[in-house]
């Protein structure tokens, strides 16, 4: 299979980043790029804080980047991103932020150059809204958390 071309984002380095890497592949198979911190944080149990990147860009109209956990940080430490995937938007130019929460036991100490999050670069589909009268019938119909069964419902 032939992946796409990469589409060209522009990135610009803050004061005080120039230093640090920018956002990058793991793998030739990975998804999300991982970006680090261009700060020293502790989080206590329970704390959420906007982790400064040090970058700002501008991503192409017509695609977002989504900001995602790093997966080894929420097993092992409980820390995550709670707004996930948090929505940088094309027409937004500030620092890139990343909204980081401990929901472990033990202060998690955060240092400039770890790697915090993943980034994705996603296309954007608009929607337009058609008001009307009466919805077409479904199956499930209303039915809303928890309507489909648990996990005992699950073909074994």
């Amino acid at each position: 299979m032939h992946l796409a071309d990469p589409v060209p984002v522009m990135v610009k380095r803050l004061p005080g980043g120039e230093d640090l890497p920018l956002p990058a592949y793991a793998t030739a198979g990975a998804a999300g790029m991982d970006v680090v911190a261009a700060e020293d944080v502790d989080l206590a149990p329970g704390a959420r804080h906007a982790v400064a990147t040090g970058l700002a860009m501008a991503i192409p109209a017509g695609f977002e980047i989504q900001v995602r956990p790093r997966s080894g940080l929420a097993l092992k430490h409980g820390v995550t991103v709670p707004n996930t995937p948090g929505t940088i938007d094309s027409d937004y130019r500030g620092e890139l932020k990343v909204i980081m929460i401990n929901l472990g036991a033990e202060t998690f100490s955060i240092r400039r150059g770890d790697r915090v999050a993943q980034l994705v670069l996603a296309p954007v589909t608009r929607a337009s809204w058609l008001e009307v009268e009466v919805l077409d019938e479904t199956a499930r119909g209303a039915g809303g958390f928890g309507s489909t069964g648990g996990l005992a419902a699950l073909p074994g």
